[in-house]
């Protein structure tokens, strides 16, 4: 099962005024890969997802929101 993760960090960053370059340098990557967040096209590794969040002093689950809620998921029994 594949699941996609989506973003907010684009509404993020531009209620912020912050440019693409600025979040980039911020966090210790690339322009291109923040655009790629933005467009959906790269999920962040975890350690960028907490740099992301601390960014923008959010939980890492409001910037990057599971598709479904788990926490109605049942454990295996």
């Amino acid at each position: 099962m594949s699941e996609q993760v989506t973003n907010k960090v684009h509404t993020l960053r531009t209620a912020r005024g912050a440019t693409q370059e600025q979040l980039a340098d911020a966090v210790g990557v690339s322009r291109q890969t923040i655009i790629a967040i933005e467009k959906g096209n790269y999920t962040p590794s975890v350690l960028l997802a907490i740099k992301i969040a601390r960014y923008f002093k959010e939980p890492v689950e409001k910037i990057l929101p599971l598709p479904h809620d788990e926490t109605h998921l049942h454990s295996p029994r």
